[in-house]
């Protein structure tokens, strides 16, 4: 593919995306079938619940990672610098959209050490397709991204559903796997693997984990869709049909992280895919975060100004602190114990 054509589909993407109707999961919120139990005498200072935690060796002031968005067309030069600066002003992490234009093009599109100037204290997370891994320069490009912006980790994306619908995607995933595998071992820095909002089973996360990955984002349904988005975008009314059939499709992000936490009691997990809110944010911890995820909902914000973006996670994280205070939680050791039902059955601490 052409790097105009990759340009225009990038662009395709963020219109897309930007238009919330064309581009969300027909499921529901999975997170509201999930319920806090409400505590009516917290004894905290509400101001005084500590919500940082470390993540890649660096100190987060909440569990928070903005998610990979938008790379590779020109106006992403903007919304990553916003970004960039958003993060670092709140102390939280940023994960940067695919750099396959960037380091296939060599047209970085703002994809530089300018943004790591600009987020100097925050993990900083390089980000590329696993079905780029196996082409023959697959571990250059792999290199390339990270040295771009001074990455503290590599995200790996997967996503064989949007690949499969998508004109021009990436349709053979032999070997994706161990090119994985082959990453993770050359490169002196974490490697993250996630997907794009069909969710990461048990199973495969288990795998992900066995080959030295560092931190797994479940990144499930219940968010965008990326089916939805290729076929909002679909050139022919067959393509249309074949990819609108799966915007419902996947793991719903609850399920995931449960799942996989359940599985995997002592690895870094991240939650992304449909948060919402605070309390979202507050219920995917509680089921087995250790961070929370969210890139669509920033989106139009990221497009204006740092301002912007900066007020929004500030919102978030307001509404994360109450989710606190309102379980007794001082702190997120305390909220992974808060009691939570489902069906009006509590659902197990993890921890």
């Amino acid at each position: 593919m052409s790097h105009g054509e990759l340009v225009e589909r990038k662009n395709d993407h963020l219109d897309i995306v930007l238009d919330p109707e064309r581009a969300i999961s027909p499921l529901d919120n999975p997170f509201t079938a999930y319920r806090f139990e409400h505590c009516a005498l917290p004894e905290l200072d509400l101001d005084a619940i500590d919500l940082s935690r470390g993540f890649l060796g660096r100190m987060l002031r909440a569990p928070l990672l903005i998610s990979s968005m938008t790379g590779g067309a020109e106006r992403a030069r903007s919304i990553n610098l916003h970004l960039a600066e958003a993060a670092e002003e709140l102390g939280i992490a940023l994960a940067i959209g695919s750099q396959r234009v960037a380091v296939q093009t060599g047209s970085d599109h703002g994809l530089t050490r300018e943004l790591r100037a600009h987020a100097p204290s925050v993990p900083l997370l390089a980000n590329i397709g696993a079905a780029q891994l196996v082409e023959p320069k697959g571990i250059e490009w792999a290199r390339r991204a990270v040295e771009m912006i001074d990455a503290d980790a590599l995200i790996v994306h997967l996503n064989p559903l949007q690949e499969a619908v998508q004109q021009g995607g990436d349709r053979n995933w032999i070997g994706v796997f161990d090119s994985l595998a082959r990453v993770v071992r050359e490169l002196d820095i974490p490697v993250v693997v996630k997907e794009v909002g069909a969710g990461i089973s048990a199973s495969v996360a288990t795998r992900l984990e066995d080959a030295g990955v560092a931190v797994i984002d479940v990144a499930g349904a219940g968010g965008t869709s990326w089916a939805a988005v290729e076929g909002a975008r679909a050139a022919s009314e067959a393509d249309r049909r074949v990819a609108q059939a799966f915007a419902g499709w996947g793991i719903p992000t609850p399920e995931a992280i449960l799942a996989s936490r359940r599985a995997l009691p002592r690895s870094t997990l991240i939650a992304s895919g449909g948060i919402r809110d605070g309390v979202d944010a507050a219920k995917a911890i509680r089921l087995g975060a250790d961070l929370v995820g969210q890139a669509a909902a920033v989106l139009q914000s990221a497009t204006e100004s740092t301002e912007a973006v900066v007020s929004h996670f500030q919102v978030l994280i307001r509404q994360l602190r109450i989710a606190c205070f309102c379980t007794g939680s001082a702190n997120l050791s305390a909220l992974r114990r808060a009691p939570i039902h489902r069906a009006g059955l509590l659902v197990e601490p993890w921890t």
